[in-house]
């Protein structure tokens, strides 16, 4: 079993634009790009807690063992929770050579090959938020900090700053949410763990069970039970499902726990139950109960870890160590120094939220009317607790657990009081005002509410739910999606959901989206385009016919070439439709009413927003889709960024103006337009028979490409309004705009401020002719 720990995971890279995504090998984490040699390179890898980031550091760690990564001859891996006590103090030599690993001989000539020859240095920070989460990160100040004696958040800070080792690679590991980039002020490379894909959860699974009597049962078990299943996509949550789902086969049992509160509970009860006595009973349940005070106030310091001789008697220690709630360790020694000294750390993150819960719970000094405050949806000024950011969901269902005896016998107290802690929750959540609460807390309590599965809450959520729910840009986990769906199900409103940038696995989209109150939605492209392709394999046409009907594209802005590729797709799909609709008519009772897909049908306004480096080629790719959107009104080329489509963008967009018909309005603003440019639009523009405006501003327009537009002006009986300020028109071009524009009575407006128009003329111009605009 071991072994499964092990497993690879995929990483994934995200760029902060577009957050697009590609798998990644291990093999390649250390290739940069473009980088310096010379420059301390620093890589943070990013994940959930449980997601396997420390598995990842020592698996690093054993290839280099075994030959690779070659470009290093030394790495040294830290745990922080292990050095992060602020009033230990090291040398960086401590560090090194006593801490991780201590060489029998020679140990001075080694630390100066160290700092003769960083780039051979690789430093691993396992868990870097447990070094800078809950204070400020000081800056390293000692005048030699390679020999000083500092703390181990000065030691890094000057690691980061290039003080100490400049040249060597840091690699560090840390939550999502973390403020690593507050401390670290370049980072080389970005990599997130997103944990196990459907497939993977099974293969782990299996994996697991292999050999046990039972390994068929346990997985067809465990996916039944789909929330349990959808936490398996976190390693660490994957390895709790496992542990109980071996313990219930082995009692006979044929149901696994419905809520992770009731696991852990099970876990917990699993864990201390089968080796206790009636004697050591009681002292267990004392023991459990400082535990959970510990981790709670660990906690709340945003730690895990602590000196052993702190912990409040030797029996809570050996009970700790005895069933795995905590593990030892030894903190660095310092080179002068024989004294060793241990500390202790909770086994697992998801144990200490779990066991901080139970506190908040059984604590005397904790009073019915505070537990609301430890939930994570306060009132938006409020700031959220949340380093232990499962306790809220342990809590609540802790809450709706009176009923059960092992929990009843942890707790010692009466069902009277722990129903009066239950009312106190639902009166939280009645005058809570759900429809006004972010995205990231309404999922929190989601999660919440579906951990009591209580009926009347979940419920009284999905019936306050507001009809417009947008998840834009954050990141939807399995778990997520199970609890978003079951409560939307419950609910009699119908729904809009944006999910695009989410990273929705495709089993999740197909679930919100198939469910029949999920009026539309919105979703990156790509995800959707491949689940409509799954869903052609599989010959579902029903829900292929409703996922179409209810996809939402306008307004649609492009930022990326993925963007336009994605879009692309999407018009190659409506093509594939026809054979869609055949097979499906020759199989089904029903007919699908109209081959092309509503959303492109109904695209209204479109953005081009690429920039300069990759404007041109974006914009070729996208003008070959343009003719497939027929009610296709704005197109607005007019971004920050400039996308520079130049001549060649504008003859190439000139060659489609028949098709585009119910075009209004045009901006093709700041995009490097020349006379060249616009004679080649000039002659196309009559063809945009419903276009009002028309948006040239900041280009570089002469005198003739005036003139062009000045002979076409007439034949555009639908124009209202044209912009060509900021061009390179002088006084003859405007003279010419202006003359033309005595034939065309349907214009409004004319904006053609030029630096290259004397004053004089353009302010005649519009004595001539009120409508011109400066």
């Amino acid at each position: 079993k071991n072994s499964v720990k092990a497993m690879e995971k995929e990483l994934v890279t995200c760029s902060l634009q577009g957050k697009e995504k590609a798998a990644l090998k291990r093999s390649q984490i250390f290739q940069i790009p473009g980088s310096k040699g010379l420059e301390t390179k620093v890589i943070v890898v990013l994940g959930k807690a449980g997601m396997g980031k420390s598995i990842l550091v020592q698996k690093i760690c054993q290839d280099w063992s075994n030959g690779e990564f070659s470009q290093f001859e030394f790495v040294f891996w830290f745990d922080c929770k292990q050095i992060s006590l602020p009033e230990k103090r090291y040398s960086l030599k401590d560090l090194l050579l006593e801490f991780f690993v201590k060489p029998q001989e020679g140990s001075k000539e080694i630390f100066e090959y160290i700092l003769q020859n960083p780039a051979k240095v690789l430093l691993v920070f396992d868990g870097f938020e447990g070094l800078c989460d809950h204070e400020n990160f000081p800056r390293c100040s000692a005048s030699q900090p390679e020999k000083d004696l500092c703390s181990v958040k000065e030691l890094l800070s000057g690691l980061i700053q290039k003080k100490i080792l400049n040249g060597c690679t840091l690699l560090l590991t840390a939550r999502p949410k973390d403020k690593v980039y507050q401390y670290v002020s370049k980072v080389d490379k970005t990599i997130e763990i997103v944990g196990f894909s459907t497939q993977q959860r099974e293969v782990y699974i299996t994996k697991y069970f292999k050999g046990l009597p039972y390994c068929d049962n346990a997985l067809k078990l465990i996916k039944e039970c789909e929330y349990l299943f959808s936490h398996c996509y976190s390693p660490v949550m994957c390895r709790f499902v496992c542990f109980l789902c071996e313990t219930v086969l082995e009692m006979g049992d044929k149901s696994l726990p419905s809520t992770l509160t009731t696991v852990f509970l099970k876990f917990v009860q699993q864990k201390v139950i089968p080796m206790q006595t009636d004697v050591t009973a009681m002292q267990n349940q004392e023991s459990l109960a400082t535990l959970a005070r510990i981790a709670w106030y660990l906690g709340e310091k945003h730690q895990s870890a602590m000196k052993s001789d702190l912990l409040p008697s030797k029996e809570v220690k050996e009970f700790a160590l005895k069933y795995g709630f905590f593990l030892p360790f030894a903190f660095p020694r310092h080179s002068d120094s024989g004294e060793e000294e241990f500390g202790s750390t909770f086994s697992d993150f998801v144990i200490q939220n779990f066991l901080g819960a139970l506190h908040l719970m059984l604590a005397e000094e904790i009073k019915d009317k505070s537990l609301t405050k430890y939930l994570s949806f306060p009132s938006k000024k409020k700031k959220p607790y949340n380093w232990l950011d499962l306790l809220p969901r342990f809590l609540a269902g802790l809450l709706f657990l009176q009923d059960d005896p092992y929990f009843c016998s942890l707790s010692n107290k009466d069902v009277n009081q722990s129903t009066r802690k239950q009312k106190t929750l639902l009166k939280y959540i009645r005058r809570l005002q759900i429809n006004e609460l972010c995205p990231e807390r309404l999922l929190e309590l989601l999660h919440c509410i579906y951990e009591t599965q209580s009926n009347y809450l979940l419920q009284h959520v999905a019936l306050r739910l507001k009809p417009d729910l947008s998840f834009l840009g954050i990141v939807l986990t399995p778990p997520d999606v199970h609890v978003l769906h079951s409560i939307l199900k419950r609910s009699t409103k119908e729904f809009s959901l944006d999910l695009r940038n989410s990273s929705i696995d495709m089993q999740g989209l197909k679930d919100l989206v198939g469910l029949k109150n999920v009026a539309s939605f919105r979703a990156s492209l790509s995800d959707t385009v491949r689940l409509w392709k799954s869903l052609e394999q599989t010959k579902d046409y029903e829900l292929l016919r409703a996922s179409t009907e209810k996809l939402v594209l306008d307004p649609f802005k492009a930022k990326t070439m993925k963007d336009v590729s994605d879009l692309s797709d999407l018009v190659e799909m409506q093509d594939k439709m026809i054979n869609c609709v055949q097979d499906a008519s020759g199989c089904s009772n029903y007919e699908i009413p109209a081959i092309i897909i509503p959303a492109i049908k109904n695209l209204r306004k479109l953005e081009f927003a690429l920039g300069p480096v990759c404007g041109l080629q974006g914009f070729l790719k996208l003008v070959e889709i343009l003719a497939a959107f027929p009610s296709l009104q704005h197109l607005d080329l007019d971004a920050l960024s400039e996308n520079g489509i130049g001549d060649e963008g504008a003859k190439s967009l000139s060659e489609v103006f028949p098709t585009l018909t119910s075009l209004e309005t045009l901006n093709l603003s700041q995009n490097k337009i020349t006379d060249v440019g616009a004679e080649k639009l000039a002659t196309a523009l009559p063809f945009l028979s419903s276009l009002k405006t028309l948006s040239l501003y900041n280009n570089s327009i002469c005198d003739f490409g005036a003139e062009n537009l000045a002979k076409v002006l007439p034949e555009m009986t639908s124009l209202r309004v044209l912009e060509v300020q900021y061009n390179k028109i002088t006084g003859v071009g405007a003279q010419q705009l202006t003359d033309s524009l005595r034939k065309c009575p349907h214009i409004k407006n004319l904006v053609m401020w030029n630096p290259t128009i004397p004053y004089g003329v353009l302010e005649h111009l519009q004595q001539l002719d009120s409508r011109i605009s400066v």
